[in-house]
């Protein structure tokens, strides 16, 4: 059997205490333990482990718990994987491609042998689970996740994850064209515009969309983040929860850049650059917690109809009418910064009553969090694949939507 040449156990723990001896990560590491050893496993305290401060802790326990985050079946699999066929086959060469670009994702100062083994093995797993799915379609980006779970856990479990994974999470950015990844996109604005409907008027009013989150989207943040620490405790958050909730961890990102948008000049150029490079020093643990509340508070299905709409409006491109606003209806750039002025002088007296009346309590959140997460792992599939859930919907009728 080959040898796997994964890093495996290398991640240190973001946002607890390193050191054995912390009393915080002695507890979690003991519920986890007790969680995997209980019949049957119990996956909701797992999922409470994931999505609670600090993740998994390491990539030992991820190469544990991940499989039973997806409801994969680690005792069944194959002690080898099957060959694959390079030769003929359509999607070769842009995996090659893409594979070959990948440095940056492996650690700094691999051995070039070893990473060299683990881009062939990366290439693999891809073609490997694209021959499996033949309604699956290989997209630019696809590799950045695939990546991440080989360095994790190896190639054979890797390969058993990355296919759970394609035909429930990322389903929906594996279809021939890009509408379905369009429409999850859609629902960035309306996430944005209930947290902070001033960005929400400053990014509609630069016109800058929302393709400056694809990459974010489709990759899970792995093409963005320079540290492989912060990537595998958002995969733990992910994996964890709705297959949504990489948008909602979009707008807290946004959210959290607020000042640095609205100081922006107002114009799509200047709100993208900015947008699309994003900061490395992000406080992962407090956007993280911040996404869950915001999926707790705004639900996919109250967002949907929202996002249908956007759905529609792009479909039909600019109108006449649109074409025919005049200054006089055009909000600009200093209205909105002397909005942006009045309303500073409100959010200290605001701020508490958001704390104490918005946001429930950090063990209700995480408890409804992992439930929700346990239902789409435990096989409700129509909750990952648009075709089969309303919210998921863009070609319905609006009148369908709840």
């Amino acid at each position: 059997m080959k040898r796997s040449r994964s890093v495996g156990a290398s991640s240190p723990l973001n946002g607890i205490g390193k050191q054995d001896g912390d009393p915080r990560r002695k507890r979690k590491l003991a519920e986890i333990s007790q969680a995997l050893n209980v019949t049957p496993v119990d996956v909701a305290v797992l999922r409470r482990m994931a999505i609670s401060e600090g993740g998994l802790l390491t990539d030992e326990i991820r190469c544990k718990v991940w499989p039973r985050l997806l409801n994969v079946p680690t005792d069944i699999l194959p002690e080898k994987s099957e060959e694959v066929e390079r030769e003929n086959n359509k999607d070769y060469n842009q995996v090659l491609l893409d594979v070959q670009r990948s440095l940056r994702r492996f650690p700094p100062g691999m051995p070039d042998e070893q990473r060299e083994g683990l881009q062939e093995e990366l290439i693999d797993i891809i073609l490997r689970v694209l021959g499996r799915n033949t309604q699956l379609h290989y997209y630019q980006g696809y590799h950045d996740i695939v990546v991440t779970f080989l360095l994790v856990l190896g190639e054979r479990l890797a390969t058993a994850l990355v296919e759970k994974l394609s035909t429930h999470h990322l389903r929906d950015f594996m279809d021939p064209t890009m509408d379905n990844t369009k429409h999850i996109l859609n629902y960035l604005m309306p996430i944005i515009e209930r947290v902070n409907p001033e960005v929400h008027d400053f990014m509609q009013q630069a016109e800058v969309g929302t393709i400056f989150a694809l990459s974010w989207l489709i990759t899970w943040f792995g093409h963005v983040l320079s540290d492989f620490r912060h990537v595998v405790r958002l995969y733990d958050f992910f994996l964890a929860c709705h297959p949504l909730m990489p948008i909602y961890f979009a707008a807290v990102i946004v959210q959290y850049r607020e000042d640095e948008v609205l100081d922006c000049e107002c114009d799509m150029a200047s709100v993208h650059h900015l947008l699309s490079q994003i900061p490395q020093d992000l406080p992962y643990e407090t956007l993280i917690s911040r996404a869950g509340d915001l999926f707790v508070q705004f639900p996919p299905s109250e967002l949907a109809r929202e996002a249908a709409q956007q759905y529609s409006q792009q479909m039909a491109a600019s109108t006449f009418k649109d074409f025919d606003l005049t200054p006089e209806q055009q909000r600009p750039d200093t209205v909105l910064r002397r909005r942006r002025r009045e309303k500073q002088a409100l959010k200290g007296a605001a701020a508490g009553a958001m704390v104490a009346t918005a946001q429930p309590t950090t063990a209700r959140r995480f408890v409804r969090l992992a439930v929700m997460g346990l239902t789409v792992a435990l096989g409700a599939a129509a909750l990952t694949l648009v075709n089969t859930a309303l919210e998921w919907a863009p070609k319905l009728d609006l009148h369908l939507f709840p």
